[in-house]
């Protein structure tokens, strides 16, 4: 499996913003907002992350299950979060995780700026006054970085996740080079992005796959990338 080494933190044009990166143990955040929140993020990023750490030393199943496991009423506002969204993409609840620290984060974050954006992974969580282009990165295909889409502020806050067979360290049972899922939820958007995903054993797939992302519930758009082929479904307005 080939990693690319953060080459895709140019995804969304941020010229006007402030950048920094939050970093804690696995957990990489890149930044942008209108002013420095480094303390702010850092605080929100440890809070997370200690629920998610102790949440799976009492239960080690959630780390580890590709199946989605039952809600936990009792659980972090994260944990249950994840249980939720992984349930209804049919997938382990760990498949949204960079997603959901990116949304937990952003809306710790949110009343302290106007414009945010956080990616973890590869996952998004947007918060925007002003329309932005984000770009499609998908390894070695010829259509890395030449798809790219506009998302207007009144769609936001946002969840742009982005799943891959070819790039990066998560599970991913398909053949596609990025499979971008656009949805309210970052943790929907990351979940079903490792759900759809996995339909895409080749080119063929494509349009099985579309139809599929886009019954599950609460995704606007999907944009799929395999080689030299691309599918693109529901509120994707590319430029």
């Amino acid at each position: 499996m080939k990693y690319e080494e953060r080459t895709y933190r140019s995804l969304i044009n941020k010229d006007t913003l402030t950048s920094y990166n939050v970093k804690i143990a696995e957990s990489d955040l890149l930044i942008s907002s209108d002013t420095n929140l480094t303390d702010q993020a850092a605080q929100s990023l440890a809070k997370h992350r200690h629920s998610l750490e102790t949440y799976i030393k009492n239960n080690p199943a959630f780390q580890t299950s590709l199946l989605p496991l039952s809600e936990d009423e009792l659980a972090p506002p994260i944990i249950r979060d994840m249980l939720a969204k992984s349930k209804i993409c049919g997938v382990g609840p760990m498949a949204g995780v960079a997603g959901a620290v990116s949304e937990f984060v952003g809306y710790d974050l949110m009343d302290n700026t106007e414009n945010l954006i956080i990616e973890n992974g590869g996952d998004i969580f947007v918060k925007s006054r002003n329309q932005i282009t984000v770009s499609v990165f998908a390894g070695e295909s010829p259509l890395s970085y030449k798809v790219n889409f506009i998302v207007k502020p009144e769609k936001t806050p946002l969840g742009i996740c982005t799943s891959s067979a070819t790039v990066g360290p998560s599970i991913n049972f398909g053949q596609a080079d990025a499979v971008c899922v656009i949805s309210r939820s970052a943790t929907l958007a990351d979940a079903a992005a490792s759900a759809i995903g996995n339909k895409v054993k080749s080119k063929k797939d494509l349009i099985t796959a579309l139809n599929y992302g886009m019954k599950i519930p609460g995704i606007s758009g999907i944009i799929i990338i395999s080689g030299k082929d691309m599918g693109v479904k529901g509120e994707v307005e590319l430029i």
